[in-house]
């Protein structure tokens, strides 16, 4: 017997459009106006931001005791990317919980004729 649920987990992550779909909305998601629905993320989201801006000041020397701008731009680069993941799963999430409604749908409209 084959478990329905598992194998539409499988299905539905490996569909290429709701990845696709998910990865620009991740990057959409990127607006302050969305990112501040979330106050956790929306303080890493600040935090990226503010670490992006003192890590280019250093680079650029103006920022003598930020420390070291490579050091500084990493932490940048972890803090974006802890962002950009968090909008994906949520985005994913979404997307599941769209493409589920749908075939709900369909399955009721199939029932009904």
């Amino acid at each position: 017997m084959i478990d329905t649920a598992s194998s539409s987990a499988r299905a539905g992550f490996s569909d290429r459009a709701l990845i696709m779909g998910a990865i620009r909305a991740s990057f959409a998601k990127l607006h302050p106006r969305v990112q501040l629905r979330n106050p956790v993320m929306f303080v890493v989201y600040i935090a990226s931001a503010l670490t992006t801006v003192i890590g280019v000041a250093a680079l650029l020397g103006r920022a003598p005791d930020a420390g070291s701008p490579g050091f500084v731009l990493e932490i940048s680069a972890w803090l974006w990317l802890t962002v950009l993941f968090a909008n994906f799963a949520e985005a994913v999430a979404e997307g599941r919980g769209k493409a589920q409604a749908a075939t709900l749908r369909a399955m009721r409209r199939d029932d009904l004729e």
